[in-house]
């Protein structure tokens, strides 16, 4: 587990707002960035499988040295002037392939990019390629048809998680100075929780999400950044944040100019734990995260346990009703050609035909369950300014396991059931940050969620924060997959 930065190229051992400062102080040129974080790429990714459609190295250094000309010309493109990032491959990447983790778009390059692409290669990035990620987002696994699985970075011969598995690794593994993700069901905080960094699903909606064929209906999936550091996150969130009039519920900034530095002597935690014993844990998971619940009263944070008055099953019906519908309804045009519907994993046709089972009654029923989980979080904030819970289930499993069939003796209905501890933030729309707790007799990383109150983005941030400072797990333990590589550097 142990691995020390020394061991490390220093280039690819810095943290994304340290390299920024050192490329735009000229202690490093942008070639020599991209030189080393492509050789340290070659030495770690193939153990792992985190990268994937990673682009020509010759093309890759001439975008280099042309971002090296413009700073000598006094020209920044922005703080990720001439740093390496692969986009998560969900999201569409001009002129690079965007295969969404399915053979049937394996060949699939878009003309254009998504909004949050465009704004990260606007503020200087350079896209060397996409990170791995399960098809079509589905499960907290990573693993397709069209590239394989991805390897945990503390052990990879366990699971990533998912479904932003690839780039939770390739920013462990330092193969990526930040990342993006996505988030539908956990997809910034679980993957985070199983590779020791930060994921951040921000408030619904400050982050647009597109271009997408269908701009109403969508409200549960965003984009948001990962880190390993809370200042990286910040730093990527207020990149990809903002309205953009193609996604039309995208919402104005909430996230204030002020440091992430605060006092939290009068701050009141809720530890919501395994939901009065409704949420299955492996053992271990529940006690990792309770320990570090004495960190947050360092902080001057007073913790207590509580729970919410809400039947937690109608929550997942009501989860469950959303998945289906959206999933069906993004995916038919698929599942009708028998050709294609052939190509797709079986957990995608059972959420395809699920959605076809649903009548306009069945999802306006969902919503309003969903309407009434909302108000009842409202008022639990009466009494706590943040919520806490763990951010999955599970320790990362075996890679060739699809998913988790059993949790604590009790049988999982669903392939993504193993995640339900996820599925409250997303339905209210809460910002919730994954900071890491640690890791278990095996050796192998934990999570927790940092809720907030809606919109309260940049409280969540500082807590995280705070917390990151008091605890340094990401800093302390690194993959010892890095100590190695480095000898054979």
């Amino acid at each position: 587990m142990l691995a020390s930065t020394s061991s490390l190229n220093p280039i690819v051992a810095l943290d994304a707002l340290q390299l920024s400062r050192a490329i735009h102080q000229r202690h490093y040129s942008c070639v020599e960035v991209m030189q080393a974080y492509l050789s340290h790429i070659a030495v770690i990714n193939p153990q792992v499988n985190a990268l994937v459609s990673l682009q020509d190295e010759e093309g890759l250094l001439q975008q280099a040295a042309q971002c090296d000309a413009e700073l000598h010309a006094g020209k920044s493109r922005g703080w990720m002037h001439g740093m390496p990032q692969a986009i998560k491959d969900l999201s569409a990447t001009q002129g690079i392939p965007t295969t969404m983790g399915s053979p049937l778009y394996q060949n699939h390059i878009p003309a254009a990019d998504s909004i949050m692409v465009a704004r990260m290669r606007s503020a200087g990035a350079i896209v060397i390629g996409k990170t791995n990620t399960p098809e079509f987002g589905a499960g907290s696994h990573t693993y397709n048809a069209v590239f394989g699985a991805t390897g945990n970075a503390y052990d990879p011969a366990r699971s990533a998680g998912g479904s932003s598995g690839g780039a939770a690794v390739a920013l462990a593994l330092r193969m990526l100075p930040v990342a993006d993700g996505s988030d539908m069901m956990g997809s910034l905080r679980n993957p985070a929780a199983f590779n020791n960094v930060f994921g951040f699903r921000p408030s619904w909606g400050m982050v647009p999400l597109g271009s997408s064929p269908e701009l109403f209906l969508q409200q549960l999936a965003t984009e948001g950044p990962m880190g390993r550091s809370v200042p990286d996150v910040l730093a990527l969130l207020r990149t990809q944040m903002g309205p953009d009039s193609r996604a039309p519920l995208a919402c104005a900034p909430s996230l204030p100019e002020q440091s992430l530095e605060q006092d939290f002597g009068a701050c009141r935690l809720g530890w919501l734990g395994d939901w009065n014993g409704y949420l299955p844990m492996e053992q271990g998971v529940l006690s990792q995260c309770e320990i570090v619940l004495s960190d947050f009263t360092a902080l001057g944070c007073s913790v207590e346990a509580c729970s919410i008055d809400f039947d937690p099953s109608s929550l997942w019906e009501s989860w469950a009703v959303h998945r289906h519908w959206l999933m069906a309804g993004s995916l038919y045009a698929d599942y009708q050609d028998p050709a294609r519907r052939c190509q797709l994993k079986p957990e995608l046709l059972w959420e395809i035909e699920g959605g076809l089972q649903l009548s306009a009654l069945d999802v306006y029923r969902a919503s309003r369950i969903r309407s009434d989980w909302y108000r009842a979080v409202l008022r639990l904030f009466e009494d706590y300014d943040f919520l806490l819970l763990p951010s999955a289930q599970v320790y990362p499993f075996a890679l060739e396991q699809h998913w988790p069939r059993m949790i604590a003796g009790r049988v999982m209905s669903s392939y993504h059931r193993w995640m339900e501890v996820v599925i409250g933030p997303t339905m209210a729309g809460l910002p919730v940050m994954n900071v890491p707790v640690g890791f278990g007799s095996q050796g192998l990383p934990m999570g927790l969620q940092i809720i907030g109150r809606p919109h309260g983005d940049m409280a969540v941030l500082q807590l995280a924060h705070a917390y990151d400072q008091q605890c340094q797990w990401v800093q302390r333990f690194l993959p010892s997959l890095l100590h190695r590589s480095a000898d054979v550097v």
